[in-house]
């Protein structure tokens, strides 16, 4: 707008300066001026109203246009948070969910925490520890070759000799009675693998260790194996699987010395791999048993069935003998069936007598 006054200051300036050159008296100037002026001011007034309403439209425009990216952003802002609210309570609820799962995991964890400490103190007593063998080479065998299977195995089995076998297995020949009896040489063992104890102390411990299993190797030797009776071999089953690991990883000389004692050591899955092969054993020879016998019997069924073919050959030569016989006298039949035709229709001219006597036709 000051552009537009300057402008014409300098049109009116310059009209000034013509009139002046061209002799124009002062007054007409001054009435020339005075309309000028007017004219002017009517314009600068009219840009004015022009330019104010200009502006006011698009301060308008500008308004509704921040209205309604205002509005849009506003919306999104809605969005996002209705989003993110949905998604926070998704997350807290996943939360809470863990939360009640590790609880639950925490009391059976607590719950594991007594079994084992119920555990720890039932192996730290002999007679206690000897029932909980027991009970497991129990479990085995039952899995193994079924509940109660008297055939088989045995538990509790009295020995000539007045001993007392945790089980007796009776396999075929020629592994004949085999005597299995639980140890669990627990006590030196734990102080031998406890890594608080002196390197020193911890040795004389694997004395100790390697001293009971022979004396159970001894004692099974000597008790479960008897000429005549039993198997020249005996199982030493132990319930912990570590013990045996331990046993056969850094103890070679025990596993020489029972081997020597015809004793062998067995854990839960080594024993259930022996009993395994020893029930396949015997379902094979069970079965090559049974083949026997029924080779035997399909022999005896042989000879009965070429029995039954003579038989049935001669019945059958009877049988065509008859059906000759029975084909003679249907012949017979239909040759008196028509001569009685005959007869019975008077045609005594048809007949002839031959010199037999018979009525030939």
């Amino acid at each position: 707008m000051e552009i537009a006054i300057i402008v014409l200051l300098v049109i009116l300036i310059v009209l000034v300066i013509i009139s002046l050159f061209k002799g124009v008296n002062e007054g007409n100037i001054t009435e020339r001026l005075g309309r000028f002026e007017v004219n002017i001011n009517k314009e600068i007034n009219e840009f004015q109203n022009n330019l104010n309403k200009s502006i006011n439209e698009d301060f308008d425009k500008l308004n509704l246009r921040l209205e309604e990216r205002l509005n849009n952003i506003n919306d999104r802002v809605n969005e996002r948070l209705d989003q993110n609210f949905d998604k926070t309570n998704k997350t807290f609820a996943n939360v809470l969910e863990r939360l009640s799962k590790i609880d639950e995991a925490q009391k059976k964890i607590d719950g594991l925490s007594n079994d084992i400490v119920s555990l720890q103190g039932i192996l730290t007593d002999k007679k206690t520890r000897g029932i909980f063998g027991e009970v497991n080479l129990k479990h085995i065998l039952s899995n193994v070759f079924g509940e109660n299977n008297k055939k088989i195995y045995s538990l509790q089995y009295s020995l000539p000799n007045g001993t007392i076998a945790d089980s007796i297995l009776f396999a075929p020949e020629p592994l004949g009675t085999i005597a299995i009896d639980s140890k669990f040489p627990l006590e030196h063992y734990r102080m031998m693998v406890d890594k608080k104890l002196p390197i020193e102390v911890r040795n004389n411990y694997e004395k100790q260790f390697k001293a009971d299993v022979k004396k159970h190797i001894d004692a099974i030797h000597d008790k479960y194996i008897i000429p005549g009776v039993t198997s020249n071999q005996a199982i030493m089953f132990l319930p912990a699987e570590a013990i045996f690991a331990e046993i056969n990883a850094y103890h070679s000389d025990i596993i020489d010395y029972a081997y020597r004692k015809r004793v062998w050591i067995t854990s839960p899955t080594t024993l259930i791999s022996t009993l395994t092969v020893i029930q396949m054993i015997i379902k094979n020879m069970e079965r090559d048993k049974y083949a026997s016998i029924i080779h035997d019997e399909l022999n005896k069924l042989g000879i009965e069935f070429n029995r039954y073919k003579e038989r049935w050959d001669k019945l059958a030569r009877s049988i065509q003998t008859v059906n000759k016989d029975v084909e003679s006298v249907s012949i017979t039949t239909d040759k008196i069936s028509k001569k009685f035709d005959v007869i019975s229709g008077v045609e005594m001219d048809k007949l002839t007598i031959g010199d037999s006597g018979e009525i030939n036709n």
